[in-house]
């Protein structure tokens, strides 16, 4: 009766987690729950000596509720890193910190930093040392409020990485214009492979109740330039479109608007159909087109700043255009056309394929859109992900990234572990986003990266952009795993600022969030740095992905054949070898690259040895570089894999002294969850491809425990599916 009643709450979305939260954080200091907002008193005598002196006054001409939100922020930070509360008045004392624009202060407008000031555009600021008065100051400019505070919060991120502040001149603004979250939470309360809890936003009680946590939640985003929020799954309600949940939309809208988050939906194709009565949803019917424009009017009626729709449309089983022999571009051009008089973008999916067997699904969606380019208007976005199979741990960057150069893309990334082990396993994403990032395009020449690809579209159609789908969710911590919040915040940091590197992210958070030690900062983050390699390790080296269990997306099923879907489609396991053959002379998706890429990729004597099975079906016996053959260097990382995992453990058995208790345990318990499923791989992977390569383990690896049909057998008791 107990699991009854906490089910049926649970479909009402009554989020008794949420309610827990007060509780929980008088309860428990060190939970996770301040992220890397975390303003614990500094232990350094030296800079807390200049911060006091720096710090005395914060001065803020305007009660604008982005300044007032700044002016909040920088407060709680002081008081909490320096014990002392500074004061809030007009007066220029030494070390008074003046933040806002030309418009609302006439110190910054008298200051003679406009020029730099025109060069932050519209969201960017400038944070200057400089005299006034005879006084000591520091001034956070920007040309509008919310640039005031996202200089607000990079001041506070040199406060908590004890920077020095005393001849400061930083000139700061966003590389990518959209840095979006898009949220894959259901109206029922659950969220789509999300394993932090329930969804934060808690559509029972909006919008009369809004939580101090979607507050905090803003906060975070805000603190790393994050300026988009998609509420609702891709996989879409047509409910989320209605008049009942607009509402609702508009009260979370009108908490994140100081924090500078507009709000998107994601719209499901067939809404007109579901909750408009309409018999068809026709991109080229007059009555549909006219819904489209009716809802977004209405939209727009309840939140002025709504930014725009998120589609996924015949993907998947998902309506779309599609159903009525239209195009994509004939979809997305007229949700477009109803959006643009409100200054509103579409952002449509790329991730379209046939999930059949005998169709590479890697060559799917550059076939369905290269033929679109230059046929989407002028606010749409087409998404494709990072990589054209589905956030694997690791795969070569999209081939339509470079080639489509009249229309915008904006990539999306995975911050959730759907493939890496949800929030069981420490894996920091920094490296695997800058890896697509850094990828060499060549389709303007050699060094046409990725990064360079999106940012190009800011001068040649003005818009840019960036998104990815987080793990966030009502567990106390937010993301599940405390190392998870290392990879919100790198992605928020990376989509400011692509340039940014994975070391300086990851030593930058660790400090934020845990110590100041140099050593635990070195031993931590080359842990982070590494651990990456040690997921693609664990669940398929070489180029090797999509080979894990198909219902959970979790553990290894290389072996997994069902009607429409045989994993062998991705590995290509035979008695001569592994590996798809994607050259000319198999699918060929090698050949929707640039020439210099696809001639990279399509010769195993060149092809990068991370990618090699990706693209090419290689002999058991091919001579690696480290002198292995291909079964020998196989079965060398998965093994390693195992061992980094318990090298980990050791690492981080080493820092106990260095960290609270509550959060050294956490770890240390999901460390131990890891070591066990990066056996579950390795053994249940090495066993199911010997069948194929008829070669032995080397003997100075370990035995697997068990024959092959245990580790087949090992079920998985969590399925997202089952929670609807």
């Amino acid at each position: 009766m107990e699991k009854e009643i906490t089910n049926k709450l649970k479909m009402k979305g009554v989020l008794l987690s949420i309610i827990m939260i007060t509780v929980a954080l008088n309860v428990f200091a060190e939970s996770g729950y301040e992220l890397w907002m975390r303003y614990n008193k500094i232990d350094d005598k030296v800079v807390e000596i200049e911060y006091k002196k720096a710090l005395k006054n914060i001065l803020i001409s305007s009660t604008q509720p982005t300044l007032n939100a700044a002016n909040a922020e920088l407060n709680l930070a002081i008081t909490g890193l320096l014990g002392m509360k500074p004061s809030n008045d007009n007066t220029l004392v030494d070390g008074t910190i003046i933040i806002g624009t030309p418009a609302n202060s006439d110190i910054i407008r008298d200051l003679n930093i406009a020029s730099d000031i025109a060069k932050t555009g519209e969201e960017g600021y400038v944070i200057k040392s400089t005299f006034i008065n005879g006084k000591s100051c520091t001034v956070i400019a920007a040309n509008h409020e919310i640039g005031a505070l996202y200089g607000t919060f990079h001041f506070i991120r040199l406060l908590q990485t004890f920077q020095s502040i005393s001849n400061l001149n930083i000139l700061e603004f966003p590389k990518l214009k959209y840095r979006i979250l898009n949220h894959w939470d259901n109206l029922n309360g659950t969220i789509e492979r999300g394993y932090a809890g329930y969804t934060l936003w808690d559509w029972q009680r909006l919008p009369m109740y809004v939580d101090q946590r979607m507050i905090d939640y803003a906060r975070a985003n805000a603190s790393v330039g994050i300026n988009g929020t998609v509420l609702n799954n891709v996989n879409a309600s047509g409910k989320s479109l209605s008049k009942e949940y607009l509402i609702k939309a508009a009260a979370l809208a009108n908490a994140f608007r100081p924090y500078g988050i507009k709000v998107y939906l994601t719209a499901r194709f067939s809404a007109p159909i579901e909750i408009g009565y309409l018999k068809t949803a026709d991109p080229l019917d007059s009555t549909v087109r006219k819904w489209w424009k009716d809802k977004a009017d209405e939209i727009y009626s309840y939140i002025p700043d709504f930014g725009g729709f998120l589609v996924k449309a015949n993907s998947e089983g998902q309506p779309g255009p599609q159903d009525y022999n239209r195009t994509h571009a004939d979809g997305a051009n007229m949700m477009a056309e109803a959006l643009a008089p409100h200054g509103g973008i579409v952002m449509w999916r790329a991730f379209v394929y046939e999930n059949n067997r005998h169709t590479d699904r890697a060559g799917s969606g550059y076939i369905e859109f290269i033929k679109l380019n230059g046929k989407f208007n002028k606010n749409v976005f087409v998404q494709p992900k990072n990589g054209a199979i589905d956030f694997q741990p690791r795969e070569p960057f999209h081939p339509l990234f470079g080639q489509m150069p009249d229309t915008p893309l904006m990539p999306e990334f995975q911050i959730t572990q759907e493939y890496l082990g949800y929030s069981t396993n420490l894996v920091y994403l920094a490296p695997l986003f800058k890896e697509t990032l850094e990828s060499d395009t060549y389709t303007k020449g050699k060094g046409t990266t990725v990064t360079n690809v999106i940012e190009d579209y800011q001068r040649t159609h003005g818009m840019s952009g960036i998104a990815a789908v987080p793990n966030i969710g009502t567990d106390i911590n937010w993301t599940g795993h405390v190392f998870g919040q290392a990879n919100w915040f790198a992605f928020g940091m990376l989509a400011w600022n692509p340039d940014y590197t994975s070391e300086k992210i990851a030593k930058d958070w660790i400090k934020m969030t845990f110590s100041h030690d140099e050593t635990f900062i070195k031993v931590i983050s080359n842990m982070m740095m590494q651990s990456r390699e040690t997921a693609v390790d664990m669940r398929g080296a070489l180029g090797l992905n999509h080979i894990m269990n198909y219902a959970t997306h979790y553990g290894p099923g290389p072996w997994y054949k069902n009607l429409k879907w045989d994993a062998i489609e991705y590995h290509r396991a035979d008695e001569f070898g592994l590996g798809v053959n994607r050259t000319a002379t198999g699918s060929n998706v090698a050949g929707q690259y640039a020439p210099e890429v696809a001639k990279l990729f399509s010769n195993p004597e060149t092809c990068p040895q991370k990618f090699l099975l990706y693209f090419n079906h290689v002999s058991w016996d091919y001579k690696m570089p480290s002198g292995r053959n291909l079964w020998e260097e196989l079965v060398y990382h998965y093994y390693k894999s195992v061992e980094d995992v318990k090298q980990m453990e050791k690492i981080w058995d080493g820092i106990e002294k260095n960290i609270d208790a509550q959060r050294f345990n956490h770890v240390k318990q999901l460390l131990k969850a890891q070591e066990e499923e990066a056996i579950w791989w390795r053994d249940g992977s090495v066993l199911y491809f010997q069948t194929f390569s008829k070669r032995p383990i080397p003997a100075k690896y370990p035995m697997p425990e068990h024959n092959l049909n245990y580790y087949k057998q090992i079920p998985f008791p969590y399925d997202w599916k089952d929670a609807y």
